[in-house]
């Protein structure tokens, strides 16, 4: 089906696993935000709109190959099974001290401030090399930049705040070599990743490496709470907490959709002509509960064969290179945050609970606990 994005934009929605995986990992749609040979006004000589098209060098995500090879390919090492197997021992520290935060601050808590959204943020800025304790809000931002119905100022001025402070990391890391993400790429590549691709390439990673894990965290929890008997398996049960967290991501899937694509030729998808420079998105959860795929889709079962495959993740060559992180933060952090607190339920009704409406990445603002 053809629905409206609010440019009035006609996009094709596709909701069938299988004409998904078809669009995510065909090159002939374009993940291009600005298609090549646009020309868009100066700056200093647009409108905010037009500023905001404005694609950050490095943000492979919005890239087509060669460009996309060249700069995922830079980062990619980073998350290996060998580099997530060293980094699990710091992942589970983390993990602990934010569960101790959580029991400091008492009961009721908000479990999204106290555990949620530091947990993953501690560990991608200690990745990338990126103060955590400074006074720089990068959370606050992100929900800004991330909010469809945000005013586009606020869009904007967030945007640039993010760029100007990477920035000022990157050059930092330039005269001062570290063993992080940003020094590494800096030692192996030198002068062929410019500053610019190194901000690019920082912003996603710090966006999407706490944005993502703390939505899933927060929803993940209460869908856990609402089923006692599959709760208590995650917790009691170590051999079950992999497909507990395969069936959390296709159950709770946050991303809205996938990064809106643009056929670059005609394309037959699921019998339907796409014709050259229309527009396609994938809606991420509605192709997780396609009955075509998995048996009672609508069904929370974390015995459910992971073999199915959710798409939470993506698919194609734009599939999250943080994945194996991701999965590695969820199956740590879900079964310590249920023996530490084995009494944990919710503090307040559950239809008052507030659920973020409008922004990309869906989730919740907070999560009121008690044990």
């Amino acid at each position: 089906m053809r629905l409206p994005l609010t440019s009035g934009v006609l996009v094709w929605l596709v909701t069938g696993y299988d004409e998904a995986r078809q669009v995510l990992a065909d090159s002939r749609f374009s993940s291009n935000l600005t298609t090549p040979g646009t020309a868009l006004p100066k700056p200093g000589e647009r409108t905010v709109a037009e500023e905001l098209q404005d694609r950050q060098p490095g943000t492979f995500l919005e890239y087509d190959p060669p460009d996309h090879t060249r700069l995922r390919g830079m980062v990619a090492g980073e998350f290996t099974a060998g580099a997530m197997h060293r980094l699990r021992p710091r992942i589970e520290a983390i993990v602990e001290e934010c569960l101790d935060a959580t029991e400091e601050a008492g009961s009721p808590v908000d479990l999204v401030e106290t555990f949620a959204l530091p947990m993953p943020s501690k560990v991608i800025c200690e990745m990338l090399g990126v103060p955590y304790d400074d006074d720089f809000d990068f959370a606050g931002h992100t929900v800004v930049m991330t909010d469809l119905m945000a005013r586009p100022e606020d869009t904007l001025a967030a945007r640039d705040a993010m760029r100007g402070y990477m920035r000022g990391i990157v050059q930092d890391r330039r005269k001062n070599p570290t063993d992080d993400v940003l020094g590494r790429l800096i030692r192996n590549y030198g002068n062929d990743v410019t500053d610019e691709e190194l901000v690019g390439i920082g912003n996603l990673l710090l966006i999407a490496g706490h944005e993502t894990t703390a939505m899933m965290l927060g929803l993940g929890t209460l869908a856990l709470l609402q089923h006692p008997e599959q709760l208590a398996m995650v917790r009691d049960d170590p051999s079950a907490v992999p497909s507990a967290v395969e069936e959390l991501l296709r159950y709770a899937s946050i991303a809205n959709h996938g990064a809106i694509r643009t056929a670059t030729e005609d394309v037959v998808i699921g019998g339907r002509l796409i014709q050259e420079g229309d527009a396609v998105a994938v809606s991420i959860p509605v192709v997780n509960r396609d009955p075509d795929r998995f048996d009672d889709p609508y069904r929370f079962d974390i015995t459910r064969d992971p073999k199915a495959g959710q798409l939470a993740f993506g698919y194609g060559i734009h599939r999250c290179i943080a994945a194996p992180m991701a999965r590695m933060e969820m199956q740590i952090a879900y079964p310590a945050l249920l023996r530490r607190f084995p009494a944990l339920c919710l503090a307040t009704p559950i239809d008052r609970i507030p659920v973020r409406t409008s922004n990309a990445t869906h989730g919740l603002h907070a999560l009121p606990v008690a044990w």
